[in-house]
């Protein structure tokens, strides 16, 4: 399993950082987990190409991890890129078929695709739920943010484990959903006595990957605040593992 950061900022614009998303790849599958705006030009900076995407995952509907949806929908129309575009799946908390209605509407038809070419998975957002791919199973959590908010822990052949929170406050959900993980990707969006309610501050973070046994912790979702702070030294209150803070572009494996 190989990933790259492609956004490790928020809503607020940032020059070096960008709105939310993570690429994972697994084997030959190239899973997106959300998508931010600026994503596309993100993944074109990497390296990577939007149209091989074959899974976008999104944690929830709040506009820093969706709004490239747009942007995606309309570049995979143009012709060059729709003549050999594979299918894909979006797997969303349920809901998002309404979301992606409404997200339509205003565009007419400059938003659709072919029949068959996109497919929809939708995750209960209330209560735990498993799905099963080819090369992954993913397990979801609700979490405490918004009524549709879920964390997601991916689960490859070999028993590799990633779990990513999207934006989340402190819960048990998150801890039961990570544990023995290989790799926990946490917000982190505001400093240890400025925590807001539906987020995370760095000791939170780091006491969600204590409790859960995580190998590797990964932060990231840092607003202002938290950039003008000691993000390790207050993350390192509650927790002693191998600990990384996440920039745009960067890559790591889990093997």
């Amino acid at each position: 399993m190989e990933i790259t950061i492609l956004g490790s900022g928020t809503s607020i614009p940032h020059p070096k950082r960008a709105s939310p998303s993570v690429a994972i790849f697994i084997d030959d599958q190239f899973l997106l987990m959300d998508i931010g705006p600026g994503t596309l030009r993100q993944l074109a900076i990497a390296g990577f190409k939007f149209e091989d995407i074959d899974y976008i995952c999104i944690s929830h509907f709040h506009p820093d991890h969706t709004a490239d949806l747009i942007h995606f929908f309309f570049a995979t129309r143009y012709p060059p890129i729709l003549n050999k575009r594979k299918p894909f799946t979006i797997i969303a908390p349920r809901g998002f078929n309404r979301f992606l209605a409404l997200l339509r509407k205003p565009y007419g038809t400059w938003l659709d695709l072919p029949d068959g070419l996109m497919n929809l998975v939708e995750l209960k957002a209330y209560e735990n739920d498993k799905k099963e791919f080819n090369k992954f199973t993913i397990r979801s959590a609700s979490l405490n943010h918004t009524p549709q908010s879920i964390g997601l822990r991916i689960e490859d052949n070999s028993e590799r484990i990633i779990v990513y929170s999207g934006d989340t406050g402190y819960c048990d959900e998150i801890v039961d959903l990570a544990r023995g993980a290989d790799l926990l990707i946490l917000e982190s969006s505001f400093p240890d006595g400025q925590g807001i309610e539906g987020h995370l501050t760095p000791s939170q973070a780091g006491d969600i990957a204590t409790r859960s046994g995580a190998k590797r912790l990964l932060l990231t979702h840092f607003y202002p605040e938290c950039l003008k702070t000691d993000i390790e030294t207050q993350c390192r209150k509650t927790y002693q593992g191998e600990l990384i803070l996440a920039t745009d572009l960067m890559s790591l494996s889990v093997r």
